[in-house]
């Protein structure tokens, strides 16, 4: 930075003190620092010039009017905690975060299960808040909960439960757009309107997707629907010995699924799902390359568990549950699991005592050790056919490009509506250079064969946001071009997060590179 660009933001600093408060203003090298991407495949790349963190609506409005007269770029986060994907750090480098993690507002409608929330609210703060008012109402949970329920919604996030697919349980959203101007979408556009966490569409337009993985405002207040607490809780937990089980089984709760039988979200996760967060590789094996397959039998053994598993649960009246159990039952019987353990839950059980039941967990984070120093992950995500045959195929390719590449396979099938998430952790060790050197070249060809079997990832790391809209490439890529008229028409000089999922305004598009 030449020292001219010191000098101005030092000045946009003392601009944004005003707003927020000195101690409320990080500009300084460690500042910017704790801000970068704690799993960065490239330490060199995404560093912000510092942050501001804001306690109120109208402080997000003034720092937006700031930025826009500076020439600055912010980079909005909710708590920094998007895990595999960037953490808190701008893909834009030379950005301000935007860090709303002080603004913890919950407003509670316990007649009609919704909430009203700010971005910094994480999954504990609410399940503390919903715990302190009797717990009639179930959140979600991703596997990394410290994260902000805000955040993981307007990324997509996926939980376990039946509200588990989290983007489409938004109701109404509050967001400040580039020249300041505070919108409510929904039926938040009345003034006063006591409908809007209750009805999603309003009027006209329905805006509350359009704020999902973009940058075409600041979202600062959510609407999100909550799962009534069940009468009890019924399930199974299931190994199953050989990698070509997936099919079948895939096969076999695609149905159930999709009828409504099975209500949450399950996913099967291979071995080293499981493994990762019980062992290191070390413990097993000193030798480089992807895991031999008599190690992985070595660890299965230890940890009695299938190459695939999967938990698979029931929510609501007891009678309901006991007669869909049954259903289930039959199901995966057919299918000879090596093992099948039954749960149960009823309510005045504690919640923490029994999986799936929305009570937040940050244990499957442990995986970040695998390799030992300094660990972490990083996702690919396609989306496939909810389909056995697909599956399989998808599995195969991807195995052997882990083992092309040298890396473990850790990797799992999350079941939507009528989709499946084919979610694989690519896990690193930043001390290691051999390691590390391979990551990015495994991405972009993990990327390019996704592509060329029609399937596209639904979220991404930094590195790769450009890269991943570049394949949605259909009439010469007419959803980029339009998603850049937006962003043109509300954010022409890409004052908000440029760049987040390939969208840049014209002026900016050299950044593209």
């Amino acid at each position: 930075m030449v020292e001219q660009d010191k000098t101005a933001i030092a000045a946009a600093g003392r601009a944004f003190a005003a707003i927020v408060g000195q101690d409320h203003v990080f500009f300084d090298e460690a500042d910017q620092l704790s801000y970068q991407d704690k799993f960065a495949i490239d330490d060199a790349l995404h560093h912000p010039v510092g942050a501001v963190a804001p306690a109120t609506v109208e402080q997000v409005q003034a720092i937006v009017r700031v930025a826009a007269e500076r020439g600055l770029s912010l980079w909005p986060i909710s708590r920094g905690k998007n895990l595999g994907y960037g953490g808190s750090a701008p893909l834009l480098a030379g950005s301000v975060v935007l860090d709303m993690s002080r603004m913890k507002k919950i407003d509670y409608d316990e007649a009609n299960g919704t909430v009203l929330l700010e971005p910094g609210v994480g999954f504990y703060d609410l399940y503390d808040f919903l715990k302190s008012k009797g717990m009639k109402h179930w959140l979600s949970v991703p596997g990394n909960s410290w994260g902000s329920v805000v955040g993981n919604a307007l990324d997509r996030g996926v939980g376990y439960t039946p509200y588990g697919e989290h983007a489409t349980r938004i109701c109404g959203i509050e967001a400040v757009m580039a020249d300041g101007l505070v919108v409510r979408t929904g039926m938040g556009a009345l003034d006063g309107a006591p409908t809007w966490q209750l009805y999603r569409f309003g009027f006209g337009p329905s805006w509350d997707q359009m704020f999902v993985q973009s940058n075409f405002g600041i979202v600062t207040k959510m609407g999100l629907w909550l799962m009534p607490a069940p009468e009890s809780l019924m399930g199974m937990d299931l190994e199953f010995d050989r990698p070509e089980d997936l099919g079948p089984l895939i096969d076999a709760i695609a149905p159930l699924r999709r009828e409504g039988l099975l209500q949450q979200s399950p996913t099967i996760g291979n071995w080293l799902r499981a493994a990762a967060v019980v062992t290191t590789r070390d413990q097993w094996t000193d030798k480089p390359g992807a895991l031999a397959d008599d190690v992985i039998a070595a660890i299965r053994k230890k940890f009695n568990v299938g190459w695939w598993g999967v938990s698979l649960r029931l929510y609501g009246r007891e009678s309901v549950n006991k007669a869909a159990y049954a259903v289930l039952e039959q199901a995966m019987g057919a299918l000879k699991p090596m093992a099948l353990r039954p749960t149960t839950w009823k309510a005045g059980e504690p919640m923490e005592a029994s999986g799936w039941t929305g009570t937040p967990l940050t244990m499957p984070m442990q995986n970040a050790n695998w390799h030992g120093g300094r660990g972490g992950h990083v996702g690919f995500s396609p989306i496939l056919p909810q389909s056995g045959a697909a599956a399989m195929a998808q599995f195969q390719r991807t195995y052997a490009r882990y083992k092309e590449y040298g890396m473990d396979y850790q990797a799992s099938f999350a079941f939507g509506e009528r989709h499946l998430i084919n979610v694989n952790a690519v896990l690193i060790n930043k001390d290691d250079p051999a390691l590390m050197g391979r990551v990015d070249p495994f991405l972009k060809q993990l990327i390019a064969d996704a592509k060329a079997q029609g399937y596209g990832e639904y979220r991404t790391h930094l590195d790769y946001m450009d890269a991943v809209a570049g394949t949605y490439d259909f009439n010469k890529g007419a959803l980029w071009q339009l998603n850049r008229k937006v962003k043109d028409a509300l954010d022409p000089n890409g004052v908000i997060a440029p760049g987040k999922s390939g969208i840049w305004p014209t002026r900016m598009a050299g950044g593209r590179a």
